[in-house]
Protein backbone atom coordinates (compact mmCIF):
# COMPACT_ATOMS: atom_id res chain seq x y z
CA UNK A 1 0.00 0.00 0.00
CA UNK A 2 2.94 2.01 -0.98
CA UNK A 3 3.49 5.09 -3.33
CA UNK A 4 5.86 3.88 -5.78
CA UNK A 5 9.56 5.71 -5.42
CA UNK A 6 9.84 6.49 -8.98
CA UNK A 7 6.73 8.64 -8.76
CA UNK A 8 7.79 11.22 -6.74
CA UNK A 9 10.48 13.85 -6.98
CA UNK A 10 13.87 12.91 -6.33
CA UNK A 11 14.64 15.95 -4.78
CA UNK A 12 11.72 15.03 -1.94
CA UNK A 13 14.55 13.54 0.44
CA UNK A 14 13.07 14.77 3.92
CA UNK A 15 10.94 11.71 4.73
CA UNK A 16 9.11 9.39 2.35
CA UNK A 17 5.50 10.35 1.01
CA UNK A 18 3.93 7.69 2.57
CA UNK A 19 5.96 8.55 5.92
CA UNK A 20 4.36 12.66 5.18
CA UNK A 21 0.84 11.60 4.71
CA UNK A 22 0.84 9.29 7.81
CA UNK A 23 2.07 12.61 9.52
CA UNK A 24 -0.25 14.38 8.35
CA UNK A 25 -2.88 11.67 8.16
CA UNK A 26 -6.28 13.20 6.58
CA UNK A 27 -8.31 10.81 9.11
CA UNK A 28 -12.27 11.89 9.77
CA UNK A 29 -11.73 12.30 13.38
CA UNK A 30 -7.80 14.06 13.69
CA UNK A 31 -8.92 16.67 15.68
CA UNK A 32 -10.88 18.65 12.57
CA UNK A 33 -13.71 20.50 13.71
CA UNK A 34 -17.17 19.23 13.12
CA UNK A 35 -19.07 21.27 10.17
CA UNK A 36 -21.25 20.76 7.13
CA UNK A 37 -19.74 19.79 4.04
CA UNK A 38 -21.01 22.73 2.55
CA UNK A 39 -17.62 24.11 3.08
CA UNK A 40 -16.24 22.55 0.21
CA UNK A 41 -18.12 24.68 -2.24
CA UNK A 42 -16.21 27.57 -0.96
CA UNK A 43 -13.51 28.41 -4.04
CA UNK A 44 -11.15 29.93 -1.51
CA UNK A 45 -10.75 27.91 1.89
CA UNK A 46 -10.79 30.72 4.80
CA UNK A 47 -7.03 30.60 6.20
CA UNK A 48 -8.22 29.26 9.23
CA UNK A 49 -9.22 26.11 7.01
CA UNK A 50 -8.60 22.36 8.88
CA UNK A 51 -8.51 21.05 5.50
CA UNK A 52 -5.05 18.94 5.14
CA UNK A 53 -5.57 16.91 2.05
CA UNK A 54 -6.47 17.35 -1.54
CA UNK A 55 -6.80 14.41 -3.71
CA UNK A 56 -6.76 15.27 -7.28
CA UNK A 57 -8.78 12.81 -9.84
CA UNK A 58 -8.48 12.14 -13.65
CA UNK A 59 -11.37 10.96 -14.94
CA UNK A 60 -11.05 8.98 -17.74
CA UNK A 61 -9.92 5.58 -17.09
CA UNK A 62 -9.09 6.33 -13.61
CA UNK A 63 -12.61 6.53 -12.45
CA UNK A 64 -14.82 5.63 -15.45
CA UNK A 65 -14.21 3.16 -18.55
CA UNK A 66 -14.47 5.18 -21.54
CA UNK A 67 -12.37 5.73 -23.96
CA UNK A 68 -11.05 2.23 -24.09
CA UNK A 69 -14.44 1.36 -24.88
CA UNK A 70 -14.50 3.68 -27.94
CA UNK A 71 -11.45 2.28 -28.78
CA UNK A 72 -11.65 -1.48 -28.34
CA UNK A 73 -8.46 -1.14 -25.52
CA UNK A 74 -10.20 -2.33 -22.52
CA UNK A 75 -11.92 -4.97 -24.17
CA UNK A 76 -8.72 -6.25 -25.72
CA UNK A 77 -6.58 -6.07 -22.29
CA UNK A 78 -9.48 -7.67 -20.25
CA UNK A 79 -11.00 -10.56 -22.72
CA UNK A 80 -14.17 -8.54 -23.37
CA UNK A 81 -16.19 -8.42 -26.82
CA UNK A 82 -14.99 -5.27 -28.65
CA UNK A 83 -17.92 -4.72 -30.59
CA UNK A 84 -20.11 -4.75 -27.48
CA UNK A 85 -17.53 -2.71 -25.86
CA UNK A 86 -17.31 -0.37 -28.74
CA UNK A 87 -21.25 -0.09 -28.77
CA UNK A 88 -21.46 0.73 -25.09
CA UNK A 89 -18.97 3.46 -25.37
CA UNK A 90 -20.45 4.88 -28.33
CA UNK A 91 -23.93 4.40 -26.04
CA UNK A 92 -22.28 6.22 -23.58
CA UNK A 93 -20.78 9.12 -25.69
CA UNK A 94 -24.33 10.33 -27.64
CA UNK A 95 -26.01 10.16 -24.33
CA UNK A 96 -23.00 12.67 -22.95
CA UNK A 97 -23.51 15.01 -25.99
CA UNK A 98 -26.82 14.58 -26.28
CA UNK A 99 -27.56 15.59 -22.06
CA UNK A 100 -24.34 18.31 -22.93
CA UNK A 101 -26.52 19.86 -25.86
CA UNK A 102 -29.82 19.86 -24.42
CA UNK A 103 -29.51 20.97 -21.09
CA UNK A 104 -26.02 22.40 -21.02
CA UNK A 105 -25.87 24.82 -23.36
CA UNK A 106 -23.25 23.07 -25.30
CA UNK A 107 -23.88 24.00 -28.66
CA UNK A 108 -23.60 27.84 -27.18
CA UNK A 109 -20.44 27.37 -25.23
CA UNK A 110 -18.42 24.15 -27.43
CA UNK A 111 -16.29 27.49 -28.56
CA UNK A 112 -16.40 29.45 -25.51
CA UNK A 113 -14.57 26.88 -23.43
CA UNK A 114 -13.75 27.38 -19.79
CA UNK A 115 -11.25 26.14 -17.24
CA UNK A 116 -13.59 26.43 -14.53
CA UNK A 117 -16.68 27.02 -14.04
CA UNK A 118 -16.49 30.59 -12.32
CA UNK A 119 -14.20 31.64 -14.97
CA UNK A 120 -16.56 34.15 -16.32
CA UNK A 121 -18.37 34.79 -13.40
CA UNK A 122 -17.20 38.36 -12.93
CA UNK A 123 -19.42 39.32 -15.95
CA UNK A 124 -22.36 38.16 -14.43
CA UNK A 125 -24.58 41.25 -13.19
CA UNK A 126 -26.41 38.67 -10.94
CA UNK A 127 -29.97 39.36 -12.94
CA UNK A 128 -32.74 37.13 -12.14
CA UNK A 129 -32.51 34.14 -15.06
CA UNK A 130 -36.18 32.88 -13.98
CA UNK A 131 -37.87 34.42 -16.90
CA UNK A 132 -34.81 34.51 -19.15
CA UNK A 133 -34.99 33.28 -22.99
CA UNK A 134 -31.79 31.82 -23.60
CA UNK A 135 -33.26 30.81 -26.85
CA UNK A 136 -33.94 34.43 -28.05
CA UNK A 137 -31.50 36.56 -26.38
CA UNK A 138 -28.99 36.37 -29.69
CA UNK A 139 -25.69 34.72 -27.89
CA UNK A 140 -25.17 32.34 -30.19
CA UNK A 141 -25.76 34.38 -33.65
CA UNK A 142 -23.73 36.85 -32.19
CA UNK A 143 -20.59 34.49 -31.61
CA UNK A 144 -20.90 32.72 -34.62
CA UNK A 145 -20.71 36.40 -36.56
CA UNK A 146 -17.68 37.80 -34.52
CA UNK A 147 -16.26 34.33 -34.09
CA UNK A 148 -15.62 35.93 -30.38
CA UNK A 149 -15.19 32.43 -29.19
CA UNK A 150 -11.72 31.67 -29.47
CA UNK A 151 -9.21 29.39 -27.63
CA UNK A 152 -7.39 31.98 -27.52
CA UNK A 153 -9.36 34.13 -24.89
CA UNK A 154 -10.22 36.89 -26.84
CA UNK A 155 -13.26 38.26 -24.85
CA UNK A 156 -16.46 40.03 -26.65
CA UNK A 157 -18.23 43.20 -25.68
CA UNK A 158 -19.90 43.63 -22.41
CA UNK A 159 -23.27 42.85 -23.22
CA UNK A 160 -21.56 39.30 -25.18
CA UNK A 161 -19.75 38.25 -22.16
CA UNK A 162 -23.06 38.82 -19.57
CA UNK A 163 -24.98 35.77 -21.44
CA UNK A 164 -21.91 34.09 -21.63
CA UNK A 165 -21.86 34.32 -18.28
CA UNK A 166 -25.53 33.87 -17.62
CA UNK A 167 -25.09 30.15 -19.56
CA UNK A 168 -22.22 29.55 -17.05
CA UNK A 169 -24.33 29.97 -14.38
CA UNK A 170 -27.49 28.28 -15.20
CA UNK A 171 -25.09 25.16 -15.64
CA UNK A 172 -23.96 25.67 -12.28
CA UNK A 173 -27.35 25.78 -11.11
CA UNK A 174 -28.73 22.43 -13.28
CA UNK A 175 -25.70 20.43 -11.98
CA UNK A 176 -26.75 21.57 -7.97
CA UNK A 177 -30.08 20.70 -8.83
CA UNK A 178 -29.36 17.59 -10.27
CA UNK A 179 -26.56 16.15 -9.43
CA UNK A 180 -28.30 13.31 -7.29
CA UNK A 181 -31.30 13.32 -9.31
CA UNK A 182 -30.16 12.68 -12.74
CA UNK A 183 -33.00 11.21 -14.01
CA UNK A 184 -35.06 13.57 -13.38
CA UNK A 185 -33.18 15.94 -15.58
CA UNK A 186 -33.89 12.84 -18.24
CA UNK A 187 -37.24 12.15 -17.64
CA UNK A 188 -38.51 8.59 -17.60
CA UNK A 189 -37.59 7.79 -21.00
CA UNK A 190 -34.12 8.85 -21.01
CA UNK A 191 -33.94 7.78 -17.52
CA UNK A 192 -34.34 4.12 -18.13
CA UNK A 193 -32.15 4.04 -20.96
CA UNK A 194 -29.87 5.49 -19.22
CA UNK A 195 -29.69 3.04 -16.09
CA UNK A 196 -29.71 0.27 -18.21
CA UNK A 197 -26.71 1.66 -20.50
CA UNK A 198 -25.02 1.89 -16.83
CA UNK A 199 -25.63 -1.48 -15.59
CA UNK A 200 -24.33 -2.96 -19.15
CA UNK A 201 -21.33 -0.71 -18.94
CA UNK A 202 -20.52 -1.88 -15.04
CA UNK A 203 -21.02 -5.86 -15.79
CA UNK A 204 -18.78 -5.22 -18.38
CA UNK A 205 -16.18 -3.34 -16.78
CA UNK A 206 -16.40 -5.42 -13.83
CA UNK A 207 -17.58 -2.38 -11.33
CA UNK A 208 -15.09 -0.58 -11.84
CA UNK A 209 -16.85 2.56 -11.65
CA UNK A 210 -18.28 0.89 -8.57
CA UNK A 211 -14.87 0.40 -7.25
CA UNK A 212 -13.67 3.97 -7.80
CA UNK A 213 -17.00 5.13 -6.02
CA UNK A 214 -15.78 3.66 -2.74
CA UNK A 215 -12.91 5.71 -2.65
CA UNK A 216 -14.70 8.98 -3.86
CA UNK A 217 -16.99 8.37 -0.84
CA UNK A 218 -14.45 7.65 1.87
CA UNK A 219 -12.60 10.88 0.82
CA UNK A 220 -16.16 12.69 0.93
CA UNK A 221 -16.86 11.49 4.16
CA UNK A 222 -13.73 13.35 6.00
CA UNK A 223 -14.26 16.87 6.94
CA UNK A 224 -10.27 17.67 6.45
CA UNK A 225 -10.16 16.14 2.43
CA UNK A 226 -11.35 17.27 -0.24
CA UNK A 227 -11.84 15.56 -4.21
CA UNK A 228 -10.98 17.81 -6.98
CA UNK A 229 -11.17 16.63 -10.45
CA UNK A 230 -9.13 17.38 -13.43
CA UNK A 231 -9.95 16.11 -17.15
CA UNK A 232 -9.00 16.83 -20.49
CA UNK A 233 -12.37 17.24 -21.24
CA UNK A 234 -14.09 20.05 -22.30
CA UNK A 235 -16.00 21.56 -19.16
CA UNK A 236 -19.30 21.25 -20.55
CA UNK A 237 -19.25 17.54 -21.34
CA UNK A 238 -17.04 17.09 -18.18
CA UNK A 239 -20.20 17.88 -16.33
CA UNK A 240 -22.46 15.91 -18.24
CA UNK A 241 -20.12 13.22 -17.33
CA UNK A 242 -20.02 13.62 -14.30
CA UNK A 243 -23.63 13.78 -13.71
CA UNK A 244 -24.49 10.81 -15.84
CA UNK A 245 -21.63 8.90 -13.81
CA UNK A 246 -23.35 9.66 -10.52
CA UNK A 247 -20.49 11.58 -9.58
CA UNK A 248 -21.53 14.64 -8.88
CA UNK A 249 -22.03 13.43 -4.55
CA UNK A 250 -18.28 13.16 -4.77
CA UNK A 251 -17.32 16.39 -7.09
CA UNK A 252 -19.08 19.72 -5.85
CA UNK A 253 -19.06 21.84 -9.49
CA UNK A 254 -16.25 24.15 -8.32
CA UNK A 255 -13.96 21.02 -7.84
CA UNK A 256 -14.02 20.70 -11.58
CA UNK A 257 -11.28 21.30 -13.75
CA UNK A 258 -11.18 21.27 -17.64
CA UNK A 259 -7.66 20.92 -18.97
CA UNK A 260 -8.33 21.26 -22.16
CA UNK A 261 -7.16 24.47 -22.83
CA UNK A 262 -4.12 24.76 -20.30
CA UNK A 263 -2.84 21.27 -19.70
CA UNK A 264 -2.99 19.36 -16.44
CA UNK A 265 -0.14 21.05 -14.97
CA UNK A 266 -1.44 24.23 -15.52
CA UNK A 267 -4.74 22.87 -13.75
CA UNK A 268 -2.88 21.43 -10.89
CA UNK A 269 -1.42 25.27 -10.46
CA UNK A 270 -4.65 27.02 -10.11
CA UNK A 271 -5.33 24.52 -7.87
CA UNK A 272 -2.47 24.97 -5.62
CA UNK A 273 -3.32 28.45 -5.87
CA UNK A 274 -6.82 27.98 -4.29
CA UNK A 275 -5.76 25.20 -1.41
CA UNK A 276 -2.60 26.46 -0.93
CA UNK A 277 0.85 25.12 0.02
CA UNK A 278 0.20 23.80 3.52
CA UNK A 279 -2.36 20.89 2.28
CA UNK A 280 -1.23 17.07 0.87
CA UNK A 281 -1.90 16.78 -2.47
CA UNK A 282 -2.10 13.46 -3.74
CA UNK A 283 -2.86 12.56 -7.64
CA UNK A 284 -4.68 9.59 -8.75
CA UNK A 285 -4.56 8.70 -12.56
CA UNK A 286 -3.49 6.64 -15.05
CA UNK A 287 -1.85 8.98 -17.46
CA UNK A 288 1.97 10.27 -18.03
CA UNK A 289 0.31 14.24 -17.80
CA UNK A 290 -0.77 14.01 -14.73
CA UNK A 291 1.75 11.53 -13.24
CA UNK A 292 4.85 14.45 -14.91
CA UNK A 293 2.38 17.02 -13.38
CA UNK A 294 2.56 15.66 -9.67
CA UNK A 295 6.20 14.43 -9.59
CA UNK A 296 7.01 18.66 -10.92
CA UNK A 297 4.97 19.63 -7.88
CA UNK A 298 6.38 16.74 -5.26
CA UNK A 299 2.70 15.33 -5.18
CA UNK A 300 2.36 11.64 -4.52
CA UNK A 301 0.85 9.85 -7.20
CA UNK A 302 -1.30 6.75 -7.11
CA UNK A 303 -1.49 5.15 -10.29
CA UNK A 304 -4.64 3.29 -11.76
CA UNK A 305 -3.82 0.61 -14.47
CA UNK A 306 -6.52 -1.78 -13.02
CA UNK A 307 -9.11 -3.02 -10.86
CA UNK A 308 -6.57 -3.85 -8.31
CA UNK A 309 -5.39 -0.74 -8.28
CA UNK A 310 -8.37 0.98 -7.38
CA UNK A 311 -9.05 -1.99 -4.97
CA UNK A 312 -5.49 -1.06 -3.35
CA UNK A 313 -6.71 2.44 -3.21
CA UNK A 314 -9.57 1.86 -1.19
CA UNK A 315 -7.94 -0.46 1.59
CA UNK A 316 -4.88 1.97 2.02
CA UNK A 317 -8.13 4.94 2.49
CA UNK A 318 -10.08 1.96 4.64
CA UNK A 319 -7.26 1.53 7.27
CA UNK A 320 -6.09 5.35 7.28
CA UNK A 321 -3.16 5.03 5.42
CA UNK A 322 -4.06 7.39 3.39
Amino acid sequence: MTVQANELHPEDTVQSPMKELDDRGCRSGGGAKARGRGRKNNPSPPPDSDLERVFVWDLDETIIVFHSLLTGSYAQKYGKDPPMAVTLGLRMEEMIFNLADTHLFFNDLEECDQVHIDDVSSDDNGQDLSTYSFATDGFHAAATSASLCLATGVRGGVDWMRKLAFRYRRVKEMYSTYKNNVGGLLGPAKRDAWLQLRAEVEALTDSWLTNALKSLSIISSRSNCVNVLVTTTQLIPAVAKVLLYSLGSAFPIENIYSATKIGKEGCFERIMQRYGRKVVYVVVGDGVEEEQAAIKHNMPFWRISSHSDLLALHQALEFEYL
